[in-house]
């Protein structure tokens, strides 16, 4: 019976790619009016540097792509961040850990949040909403007391994921965000993990009724996007050469902003982790921009927010054409 899934049809080839030209177009115009607009944004030093400042986004991003194409969502990724980045900064500073063990712990930090998650929503039946917005809070409150409400400095011995590659001058984190879409894309849409998140999303009773439990792969994005959070709190810390327990404080609205730029149903059943991925360059592009130009705090946050609103009405609109097509 699984044979018949209940998913919305493939979108054709073509579809496909003009989702991705538009993406791509709107994401060269960004660039061309703030290059139009401040010379200095307009050059391989800036865009370099957009590229080094977005692996933790991406990977973020990532995670609660898949999440949200299954039905659910996850509010806690910002704070999850901060813990499992209070998490690497504890255990090298404090333990005298090296990066690689700390990181795993952070991993590992990362999932556990995850799994708790994905375990209250899908056996207790509560929506997802609700409890990773409790999770926000948890995380934090933990980041918080295992540094003391203090930054952890710990210096140049993180810092090898963030320094520049001499031919490429991008971050070796950048190569594994890159590397970490690729992967995503390819299990969401070659595997049959991919195959029955995207069913479940579109009807959750008739997957059921097919014969699978969905409670597995429901708990499984958790997991993997709280497993992400770790991985983009190790990239955050390379970056910084810090621990801060209010680091990635609305991280959360910029990771769901990208899922939406990039075509990521928040009703569930449709996305691409490459539209994300689009996503996160047109609001890096977007921020850099603005700041490029002397626009305010106020200003950025207010045009951001304006963005993620027109995107999400897209998104209703276009769930609306293609049910009369």
């Amino acid at each position: 019976m699984s044979d018949h899934l209940p998913t919305r049809p493939a979108p054709s080839v073509g579809r496909v790619l003009a989702e991705r030209a538009g993406l791509a177009g709107a994401l060269l115009l960004l660039i061309l009016v703030f290059g139009s607009l401040s010379s200095s944004f307009l050059s391989t030093r800036t865009l370099v540097s957009i590229a080094n400042q977005i692996p933790d986004l991406t990977v973020i991003a990532v995670g609660l792509t898949l999440v949200l194409i299954s039905g659910g969502i996850d509010l806690s990724v910002g704070s999850v961040l901060a813990l499992c980045s209070a998490v690497v900064g504890v255990m090298m500073v404090d333990a005298g850990l090296s990066i690689g063990s700390a990181a795993v712990i952070a991993l590992a930090a990362g999932a556990i949040c995850g799994l708790v998650s994905g375990s209250i929503t899908v056996l207790a039946g509560l929506p997802s909403f609700i409890v990773t917005l409790g999770m926000l809070e948890v995380a934090r409150g933990g980041a918080y007391l295992i540094t003391d409400s203090q930054t952890k400095y710990i210096g140049s011995s993180v810092e090898m994921m963030a320094a520049s590659l001499p031919i490429l001058r991008v971050s070796p984190s950048f190569l594994v965000a890159v590397a970490v879409v690729v992967l995503a894309q390819v299990l969401l849409t070659r595997t049959v993990f991919g195959r029955y998140l995207i069913a479940i999303g579109t009807n959750e009773n008739a997957v059921r009724m097919s014969g699978i439990d969905t409670r597995p792969y429901r708990m499984a994005v958790f997991v993997i996007s709280g497993a992400l959070c770790g991985l983009g709190a190790v990239m955050q810390t390379s970056r910084l050469a810090t621990a801060d327990p209010n680091a990635a404080i609305g991280l959360e609205l910029s990771a769901i902003a990208a899922a939406v730029i990039g075509g990521t149903s928040l009703m569930g059943g449709r996305g691409s982790v490459v539209n994300t991925f689009f996503g996160v360059l047109i609001i890096a592009v977007l921020q850099t921009g603005l700041a490029s130009v002397g626009a305010s705090e106020p200003i950025k946050r207010v045009i951001t927010g304006s963005v993620i609103v027109v995107a999400a009405l897209l998104d209703v609109w276009r769930s609306h054409w293609q049910s009369r097509t």
